[in-house]
């Protein structure tokens, strides 16, 4: 579902005509040539496709015009190889509409000590050409990623890779469709939004359909369908014997797996990326979608509980954003805490919608009640979480804004069975510590619900904000309670 290769990057070196024929030539072939290494770089996972060098005004505006045009161009790499007098640049950089990471690079990586002369000089000098080049867009205010360092280094190429991942993310949001099945949760303040707002700000949109229009679709599938997605899932987890063809609760599976047949039909059908439903409007429904939701996370589209529409959409750019790296990114919650001084934790979970991309080993196929939404016993897949570098990002609308959080944590082991506490978790450690990252994301406003990310990294949430040109806070192993108050003063500050 999620094809990363599809999108392209284009590498645009900059120059000018003083230089003459013999120089450009070379500007050229150096700017192939790292094309050439960032497209056989592993890190890179999107094409990188070289541009002609840009040498006037005119060549610059065309370019920008392309690459807006352009249906898989996700981004400009901009490397000024020369000098290329930044005046030429306004016109182009006015209309540009995709994202920019400007590379501060060299061709060469060491100075060649004993033949340097002033024609190596004039070639190479990006040290002083992207200074120019800097100071223009900083003068227009254009929010750009900057990577410095040799095109070579592993980190350099690294942060790029980062950055097209982060761009390939916002891209997916451009013109997508989210579906809310019912409204929000009654009287939840942060799940709620401004959904014109938010298309005017991240380019999705936001609708809602009665859960009749769904419970119809789900009611057209046929026995043989649903026959075989319950197969699938008896040779894909371990389901308990309850739940197998012939147990006393093997309907319960049935409506389980036709209501994942009629979301995924719907979402289908509607060209939709991501949903969100709610427990209070089932109505038609037999059990409120687990397995389902469990199971569409995993092929891509994003979702969140209660109408989160917000979070549902930030669970599908991170989906995209993490594609093809270890581990997953999931619809999360913070439920519950152990206060333990000597081990203090973190543990996240939901009702039943954690993505089964989380799990750790084979995930157990139950079926338990809810205690809620007054449905029948839902199907869900139980397992626990490995432990691990991760993060947890919640968007929230601040009234004038919207705000992206993001709190890196580190997730442990579980250290005891749970052996009633049937549902997905995960245990984690917020940094810098439990009670100064609890504190911190209250007092800046995040909500219960979050993306969690096990392959995403707090540079790339940030490179996200950039590019959605929204604020951005970071909760990590350096926060300070008295000094992220003034940061988040500050931002009311600017942000009015």
């Amino acid at each position: 579902m999620i094809d990363l290769k599809k999108f392209e990057v284009w590498f645009v070196t900059g120059s000018q005509d003083l230089y003459g024929e013999d120089t450009l030539k070379q500007v050229a072939e150096h700017s192939q040539q790292i094309v050439r290494s960032f497209n056989e770089a592993a890190q890179i996972p999107v094409q990188v496709v070289f541009k002609p060098t840009v040498k006037s005004t005119e060549e610059i505006r065309s370019v920008m015009q392309d690459a807006n045009s352009a249906k898989n161009c996700i981004g400009i790499i901009a490397w000024m190889h020369t000098f290329s007098p930044a005046k030429m640049w306004i016109g182009g950089l006015s209309i540009m509409q995709k994202p920019l990471l400007q590379l501060h690079t060299q061709f060469n990586r060491d100075i060649p000590w004993e033949t340097i002369d002033m024609d190596f000089m004039n070639l190479n000098q990006s040290a002083h050409g992207d200074r120019e080049f800097g100071f223009i867009l900083s003068r227009m205010r254009k929010n750009r990623k900057v990577v410095v360092g040799h095109w070579q280094d592993p980190e350099v190429l690294s942060q790029i890779g980062g950055w097209t991942r982060v761009t390939a993310g916002w891209a997916d949001w451009q013109g997508a469709r989210f579906v809310r099945f019912g409204d929000n949760m009654r009287f939840v303040a942060v799940t709620d939004g401004d959904k014109v707002e938010a298309e005017k700000q991240f380019g999705f949109s936001v609708n809602t359909y009665g859960v009749g229009d769904l419970v119809k679709v789900i009611n057209g599938f046929s026995d043989a369908e649903v026959d075989k997605l319950t197969a699938e899932y008896e040779e894909k987890y371990a389901v308990v014997d309850p739940l197998r063809k012939g147990g006393a609760q093997y309907s319960s599976l049935r409506d389980a797996a036709k209501i994942e047949l009629g979301i995924e039909a719907f979402l289908k059908d509607g060209n939709f990326k991501g949903y969100s439903d709610t427990f209070e409007d089932l109505h038609g429904m037999t059990q409120l979608p687990g397995i389902a939701s469990q199971r569409l996370m995993g092929k891509g589209y994003g979702f969140a509980g209660e109408g989160d529409w917000k979070t549902a959409a930030l669970v599908r750019a991170m989906k995209v954003m993490g594609s093809g790296l270890k581990g997953g990114n999931a619809f999360m919650e913070d439920y519950t805490y152990h206060f333990d001084p000597s081990n203090p934790l973190v543990l996240g979970s939901h009702m039943l919608e954690v993505d089964e991309s989380l799990a750790d080993g084979k995930a157990k196929c139950e079926i338990h009640p809810l205690g809620i939404g007054g449905k029948a016993d839902p199907v869900r897949l139980v397992f626990n979480v490995a432990g691990g570098h991760a993060l947890n990002a919640s968007i929230v609308d601040m009234g004038n804004r919207f705000r992206l959080i993001v709190n890196t944590v580190e997730a442990v082991a579980p250290e005891h069975d749970l052996p009633k506490l049937p549902v997905a978790r995960v245990l984690w450690k917020p940094y810098p510590d439990m009670k100064t990252g609890c504190a911190a994301w209250i007092l800046a406003g995040g909500a219960h619900h979050t993306c969690y990310s096990q392959n995403l990294f707090a540079e790339n949430m940030e490179d996200f904000a950039d590019i959605a040109g929204i604020e951005y806070i970071l909760i990590d192993q350096d926060t300070k309670i008295r000094e992220l108050k003034n940061e988040l003063r500050w931002n009311d500050a600017a942000f009015k």
